[in-house]
């Protein structure tokens, strides 16, 4: 597993994604989301499983059952941030990544 360090936490903006290129190409979607106790700090595939686009961090920022979620911003479907999986009843999902901030950096987990 290796770890890349994507940027400064105080550069992501509450409820708003931001892509960011890991080693190898692959697109991350960071989302910094207000919770009960603090905050929450997600990363997943910036891939929407559905289209192939990279869109996912231009996504809607939401809420179901008290777990945070994101909506593609093309066709509006559903992913939980916190484990991937579709809310639409199928077999689609999106990879999360363990994130983790030290000394106010984000460091992604791949």
């Amino acid at each position: 597993m290796s770890e890349t360090t994507v940027c400064r936490l105080d550069q992501l903006t509450l409820n708003l994604g931001v892509a960011a290129l890991l080693p190898g190409g692959r697109q991350v979607a960071l989302f910094r989301v207000p919770a009960v106790d603090g905050e929450t700090l997600h990363a997943v595939d910036n891939i929407d499983p559905y289209t192939g686009a990279s869109v996912i961090s231009r996504g809607i920022v939401g809420e179901v059952d008290g777990r945070p979620t994101i909506a593609s911003p093309l066709l509006k479907q559903k992913f939980y941030l916190d484990d991937g999986q579709s809310l639409q009843g199928d077999e689609k999902s999106i990879t999360v990544y363990d994130t983790r901030v030290v000394d106010g950096e984000v460091i992604v987990s791949s």
